[in-house]
C-alpha cells in the first residue's frame, strides 16, 4: 500500500526518508505562500490551504477522541505520538492562514464534533478499530496532499518551493501514520473494508465541502 500511495506522485516529489529542511528557513520575501498573481491563483491557494487546515483540524479531533477512550491503555502512547505530529501540522496551517488572511472553513464547529465522535467510536472497537480509522483517514489525507503536490508541480514548482516543502513533509508524516496503523493490526478489526470505505467516503465529502464553504 505504501508503495502504491507513493507512486501516485512523480519521482521528483518523492522525498520520503530524506533529510528535511526546517520549515522556518526561507530566503523569499514571503514566508510560505507567494502573493497571488490573479484571482484564479488566489482562489486555488485559498481552497488548498482552507481544506488542508480543515483536514488537520479534523485529524486532531479524531486523535482527541481516540485518546479519550484509549489514552490509558497500551495504545495510548502510540496515539499520542501521532497526535503530537498532527498538532504541529495544525499549528503551521493556523499560522499560514493568519499570515495570508485566509478564512478557515465555516464548518469547523461541525468537524470539531464529528471528528471527536469518529475517533471515540472507532476506539470503542479497541486498538484495531482505532488503527483502522487511522489507516482510512491518513490514506485519504495522503492522497489529497499528493494531488496538491502534482497541481503545484505542474503549475510552477519554483514559485511554490516553500509551500511544496511543507505539504511534502506533512504528507510523509501522514503516510507514516497510515503505515503505523497497518503495523498495529488495523486490518484485523471485524468489517475492516466496510469501515475503511465508509470513513473514506466521509473524508472525501468533508474535503469537497471544506474547499467551498
Amino acid at each position: 500500500m505504501q508503495r502504491a500511495l507513493s507512486e501516485r506522485c512523480p519521482a521528483v516529489i518523492r522525498q520520503r526518508l530524506k533529510c528535511r529542511v526546517p520549515l522556518q528557513q526561507s530566503s523569499c520575501a514571503y514566508s510560505v505562500v507567494p502573493p497571488p498573481r490573479d484571482s484564479e491563483e488566489k482562489k486555488m491557494l485559498h481552497q488548498f490551504l482552507r481544506v488542508d487546515h480543515a483536514g488537520e483540524y479534523g485529524a486532531n479531533r479524531i486523535y482527541a477522541g481516540q485518546m479519550a477512550v484509549l489514552g490509558r491503555s497500551r495504545t495510548g502512547s502510540l496515539i499520542q505520538q501521532m497526535w503530537d505530529q498532527e498538532k504541529k501540522h495544525l499549528e503551521k496551517f493556523n499560522e499560514i492562514l493568519a499570515e495570508n488572511r485566509i478564512r478557515p472553513t465555516a464548518l469547523l464547529p461541525l468537524w470539531n464534533i464529528t471528528g471527536f465522535l469518529l475517533g471515540a467510536s472507532s476506539a470503542l472497537l479497541g486498538k484495531q478499530g482505532a488503527m483502522a480509522c487511522t489507516v482510512a483517514v491518513e490514506e485519504s489525507i495522503t492522497e489529497h496532499y499528493n494531488s496538491q503536490i502534482r497541481a503545484l508541480m505542474e503549475r510552477d514548482p519554483e514559485r511554490y518551493t516553500e509551500l511544496l516543502q511543507i505539504i511534502k513533509e506533512f504528507r510523509d508524516d501522514e503516510l507514516e501514520h497510515h503505515d503505523t496503523g497497518l503495523e498495529h493490526d488495523a486490518e484485523m478489526v471485524p468489517g475492516y473494508w466496510l469501515l475503511k470505505n465508509a470513513i473514506q467516503l466521509g473524508c472525501k465529502a468533508a474535503i469537497f465541502v471544506s474547499q467551498r464553504v
